[in-house]
């Protein structure tokens, strides 16, 4: 597929979804610009590039500089913010975006964020606009913020896809296009050509190294040490997404290894290389030069991960973030790297499966932890692929593997046509993710501060569950598990599509997702054993009086965010256990009589 088609293939999927959500009379998104941006960033959220983000929409005047954004990422610790401004063409044929525009684009973000920043940006802001919550944490959190990103994001192309870093209070800003091009590199199955890195551009040598080639295997090998500084930034500069392939994230320093890793940074960081078991990385492609000495040396990585080190990487990045007085400079940590060579992706997956099991096996780590081939999502996976919906002609998709849907649509789909029938039969708002299916079944087993702390460490305590509590999900699984764990998604959906309409905009300014969590908490734990999942699956919907209850409910746990964290961010407030405690004491309306999904007694 070439870019123009994959160009013409997003604009597809962009008026279905807004037909799907005019259909259903969802909102506040009044243009075709926000809907593609809101898309643009999900994409982002999923491949990592990015936290979850928050469709905000604000522009305004300093003067004569135009402010604007169009989103915003903010991580759990409040210490990376990722701030979104859109340039959007609309057209059916693809646009160039010159780099001058681009630039100019970023510069409204950048401003926006200098002001907030200066805290002086509130009198320009409506009081109930819910920009004015972001506005809020970057001026009381400025000091904490290490990572600041601006992108824009555009329907057309952009010859450059970083640009010059900006400044703004003595903090550095970097400033990026996502465009149609890098979005169809995504797409393509190569978003690890992103985590790229050239040793002669950032230590201005080529990284010295012993290279092992095998003409016969299908990997090569070079053992070396990288530089703790460098380490420290490429953590910053990739986050969690160096650690894609790594078994276990960052633990905290409670742990002992990430305690004596620390008391080595800060007391002996010369023997760093000494004391430190080391890293293993996989890359995609390597390059190797003749250093100034005549010896070998590594000169370039692309495609990489960290498939063992997570801890020691993210040790150090947030060791010398909290504490300035570590000295990185004399740290280097050992690494070996994996080459890979094989051109079938299956197989090169397989093998980065089995160097990060067997790199970790010293700390026991299980099978279960590379989660994509467990048996749990094999099963749901073949269910959703096996499993109509009442109307005989729709069903719901589930995305084991990442990217799983795009691939489809490129395989089946490869005309026009064919590509309109299968996005009939498998609609992309019935697409479920790992992290969809982790959240929507931990919001009902009553968890739902656990799943506001972003799906991806929901879903790693989910996987956890699985092992550690008999009875989680029938093993295996069933047809009757099967639908009512879709008619909870749809539950979810429903009391998430009520309080983000227009006319809902005045009750629920923000923190839709986290909301509609608590009400699902609510439900499970008050009408469990009531509701009729057969019902709600029957219809593929919920009845006018279910919504109405809903409706209810949810204006109840949106004022009991406002009563116990009044003027916070609903997404922070959410992640507290005594918010749960509260919500759950709240006073809620009993059901009316006559509701279709509900047993009376």
């Amino acid at each position: 597929m070439s870019l123009e088609e994959f160009h013409r293939n997003f604009r597809s999927d962009l008026h279905t979804t807004i037909a799907e959500r005019v259909q259903a009379g969802e909102g506040p998104f009044p243009s075709e610009e926000l809907v593609f941006a809101e898309m643009v960033m999900e994409h982002l959220a999923e491949t990592g590039i990015c936290e979850e983000s928050v469709v905000c929409h604000w522009n305004g005047k300093v003067g004569n500089a135009k402010l604007r954004i169009t989103g915003y990422a903010l991580s759990a610790d409040e210490t990376a913010l990722d701030l979104f401004v859109s340039h959007y063409f609309g057209t059916e044929q693809l646009q160039d975006l010159a780099d001058s525009d681009a630039t100019a684009t970023a510069s409204e973000g950048v401003r926006f964020l200098f002001r907030a920043a200066s805290g002086n940006l509130d009198a320009k802001i409506d009081p109930t606009h819910s920009v004015r919550d972001l506005v809020a944490t970057i001026r009381s959190r400025w000091s904490d913020i290490d990572r600041l990103r601006v992108f824009v994001i555009t329907d057309g192309k952009t010859k450059t896809k970083r640009f010059s870093n900006k400044e703004v209070h003595d903090k550095m800003v970097a400033v990026e296009s996502m465009d149609m091009e890098r979005l169809f590199r995504h797409t393509d199955g190569k978003p690890r050509d992103e985590l790229a890195l050239s040793f002669v551009q950032s230590i201005g040598r080529p990284l010295p190294c012993v290279h092992v080639p095998d003409p016969d295997a299908d990997y090569e090998y070079a053992l070396t040490a990288i530089p703790g500084q460098l380490l420290r930034d490429l953590y910053l500069r990739f986050g969690s997404r160096l650690l894609e392939a790594n078994v276990r994230t960052f633990l905290g320093n409670k742990k002992a290894v990430n305690k004596g890793i620390v008391e080595t940074l800060r007391k002996e960081p010369e023997h760093f290389l000494a004391f430190n078991n080391g890293l293993v990385l996989v890359c995609d492609e390597a390059a190797f030069e003749r250093a100034d000495d005549g010896n070998l040396g590594l000169s370039f990585l692309k495609g990489l991960q960290i498939v063992n080190g997570g801890q020691t990487t993210s040790s150090i990045y947030f060791a010398s973030r909290d504490d300035r007085s570590i000295d990185l400079s004399h740290v280097m940590v050992p690494a070996k790297i994996i080459i890979l060579k094989g051109s079938q992706d299956e197989a090169r997956e397989r093998l980065i499966c089995n160097v990060s099991r067997y790199a970790n096996s010293q700390n026991a780590v299980k099978m279960s932890d590379l989660s994509a081939n467990r048996p749990f999502h094999v099963q749901l996976e073949k269910l959703a692929n096996e499993t109509w919906c009442p109307d005989g002609a729709t069903r719901w998709f589930y995305e084991r593997a990442a990217g799983a849907y795009n691939v489809m649509l490129l395989r089946d789909g490869n005309t026009p046509a064919k590509r309109r029938k299968l996005q009939e039969t498998v609609p992309p708002k019935r697409k479920l993710t790992k992290n969809d299916i982790a959240k929507y079944h931990e919001a009902w087993r009553g968890k739902p501060d656990v799943v506001a702390r972003g799906g991806e460490k929901n879903f790693v305590l989910f996987m956890e569950e699985l092992d550690k509590v008999p009875g989680v999900v029938p093993n295996p699984l069933d047809a009757p598990w099967y639908r009512a764990m879709i008619a909870k998604v749809i539950l979810f959906k429903a009391i998430e599509s009520m309080i983000k309409t227009k006319e809902a905009k005045e009750v629920f300014r923000q923190g839709w997702v986290n909301i509609a969590t608590y009400v699902v908490s609510v439900v499970a734990d008050r009408l469990g054993d009531r509701l009729d999942f057969d019902q709600i699956w029957m219809r593929q919907g919920i009845s006018g009086g279910l919504r109405e209850l809903l409706w209810d409910w949810a204006v109840v746990v949106n004022a009991v965010f406002n009563r116990v964290a009044p003027g916070q961010q609903i997404s922070e407030v959410a992640k507290r256990a005594d918010t749960w405690t509260k919500v759950r004491l709240a006073d809620f309306s009993t059901p009316a009589n006559g509701i279709i999904e509900l047993h009376y007694q």
